[in-house]
Order: C-alpha cells, then structure tokens, then sequence
C-alpha cells in the first residue's frame, strides 16, 4: 500500500487542489517505481566484474531502494 504524504494541510482548499495534490504524489510515485525498474534492468545486465567493481553482488540487486 502506497503512503500519499502532501506536504501542507488540505483543510479549506478546493477539490481542484487537492485533487491536484493527489495526482502529483501518484505521478511522483509512478516515476520513481519506472526509474527504480530501469535501473535494475541496467545492473542486471553487468557481468558479475562490473558489479564487483561497484561493491554488489547479483543477490543485492532486487534488494535495491
């Protein structure tokens, strides 16, 4: 379950606003977990040297935040 953390109270705003609010975290959320996946796309694809070289080992991979 995803944690929607807006930064400033909500009470007396607009539907509009807060609504914008909502779309900006699930957007913000979105982007992250797309950049999250590339970047473990890109360490798979190093040979076990390369990640060597970078101090990880295959198994911590997945692990990744």
């Amino acid at each position: 379950m995803a944690h929607i953390d807006t930064p400033r109270s909500t009470a007396g705003q607009s539907f509009a606003v807060r609504l914008n609010v909502i779309l900006n975290a699930a957007r913000s959320s979105v982007t992250s977990y797309i950049e999250r996946r590339a970047t473990r796309a890109a360490l798979h694809a190093l040979s076990d040297r390369e990640l060597d070289d970078i101090g990880l080992s295959r198994s911590e991979i997945d692990n990744l935040r």
